[in-house]
């Protein structure tokens, strides 16, 4: 019995990704978007910045917690020459959720009132990123070289 349809393939033979694969890159790398969409918005970029990341230490954070997701963007064209890289890349991405969520539990134990609502939002959606990840057969079948060849 297949485990998957032919049309779950593509033209070289790889699962292909789900939806949720890459929209928990974009939740993960979201303060990199955050930085193109100011880069790209010349004149009100420094004020967009400055809305959402009024610490510049939080700013620069949010870009090292993001760069796996970057990284795991750009080993998504290289799953059958790099399969074992490619299969821990899953067990960092489940890492970097950890330490999002384990920091955005402490700013929500610090209760700053202005910012809790939009915090534990994110937080749910890193929860839900994290699960997926752990989770979801057919995303963690996409880690699996076997899968994939």
């Amino acid at each position: 019995m297949l485990k998957y349809t032919p049309d779950d393939y593509d033209a070289r033979g790889q699962l292909r990704l789900p939806l949720s694969f890459w929209a928990i890159l974009l939740l993960q790398a979201r303060t990199w978007v955050l930085f193109v969409m100011a880069g790209a918005s010349r004149q009100q970029g420094a004020a967009l910045l400055e809305l959402f990341y009024p610490d510049t230490h939080t700013f620069w954070l949010g870009l090292a917690l993001g760069g796996p997701a970057a990284v795991g963007l750009l080993l998504t064209g290289y799953r059958q020459r790099l399969p074992r890289l490619w299969q821990a890349w899953r067990w960092v991405l489940m890492a970097t959720l950890a330490v999002m969520l384990v920091m955005q539990g402490v700013s929500l134990w610090q209760q700053d009132e202005q910012t809790s609502p939009l915090v534990l939002f994110v937080s749910l959606l890193d929860l839900l990123g994290l699960l997926a990840l752990w989770r979801q057969r057919r995303l963690a079948d996409c880690f699996d070289p076997e899968q994939n060849q």
